[in-house]
């Protein structure tokens, strides 16, 4: 009896990550993926297709998301599902993606930046994103588009990164990783404790030093602080974001606050059965669900006229 009882205390003294049983089943991790955020991204030319240097941004967002990839792989079996969430949502170069993965392509999806995550899943992690609209130091800083001038759930405002949080958090799973530039890491962190999650681990891409501006710091340093966080992130233990309370039920419903930049988005989003307008910019609705209320907000985003 004396062995088995040293293996079960040397095994208790393992880190969480490490007690991986021969038999147990993989980790399922979920990837969403931006672009403003990545490392080495510095100006909007690199983000978007027209621009001069969009084949660059793209090497550069494979390259981090293959780094975060290869890191979560190291920590132990794991299936991997990497959802591209910027713009078009066709921006990463798949074909030279770590083959290990599987990949959500095309803006065409009811969960957008989401798509694809469900319960069940152990992890979540944000690559390359951005603050919140109205951030005054944010890097290419909105919240959907560019027309979106704020976004409230439960009267809690939310960016990107908080609404697809709280989204992963009605599934029960946790952020254990999100990246992109100061003012977004500075913004996530604070949700983090406001929404009642833990903090997840956090990489600053760059100093958001204007809207239209960051200080750089190189891609490969980028890439390296990324391969350390997602070690340290799928160690440790999390909570998932949360209205109130646990998460999951007291995640509904939930009552949401879309401002928009023009007054005639507002006057056809109130056609919509349930979608009432509060002042000439903004329409409020309450869903039943984190699910519903996403999905009517990214229906919404594509009625946005300006």
């Amino acid at each position: 009896m004396r062995p088995l009882a040293l293996l079960l205390l040397a095994s208790l003294a393992l880190p969480a990550a490490a007690q991986q049983p021969a038999t147990s089943r993989p980790r399922r991790v979920f990837v969403s993926v931006d672009m403003e955020g990545i490392g080495g991204i510095g100006t909007s030319a690199m983000t978007s297709a027209a621009g001069k240097d969009y084949a660059t941004g793209r090497r550069l967002m494979t390259d981090e998301v293959n780094a975060v990839v290869a890191a979560v792989l190291r920590a132990g079996p794991a299936q991997v599902l990497v959802n591209d969430s910027h713009g078009d949502m066709q921006n990463l170069l798949h074909a030279e993606l770590d083959p290990r993965v599987q990949y959500v392509q095309g803006s065409v999806k009811p969960l957008g930046m989401v798509e694809g995550l469900e319960a069940g899943y152990d992890a979540a992690i944000f690559v390359g994103y951005h603050a919140r609209a109205g951030t005054a130091n944010g890097f290419l800083a909105h919240t959907g588009t560019g027309s979106v001038k704020g976004l409230w759930l439960n009267d809690v405002e939310v960016g990107e990164g908080e609404l697809n949080a709280l989204y992963a958090g009605s599934l029960g799973v946790p952020v254990v990783l999100a990246s992109g530039d100061s003012a977004f890491v500075a913004q996530f962190t604070a949700s983090a404790g406001a929404l009642r999650a833990t903090a997840p681990a956090t990489v600053a891409t760059k100093v958001a030093v204007t809207p239209q501006s960051a200080r750089l710091t190189h891609p490969a340093a980028v890439r390296d602080s990324l391969t350390a966080a997602v070690a340290r992130a799928l160690a440790a233990p999390a909570r998932p974001f949360a209205f109130g309370g646990a998460a999951g039920a007291s995640q509904a419903p939930v009552r949401v606050r879309l401002r928009l930049a023009d007054v005639t988005t507002p006057q056809i989003l109130e056609a919509i059965p349930g979608v009432k307008r509060v002042d000439g910019y903004t329409v409020a609705f309450t869903a039943p669900t984190m699910a519903d209320a996403y999905r009517m907000i990214r229906l919404m985003y594509k009625f946005v006229v300006v």
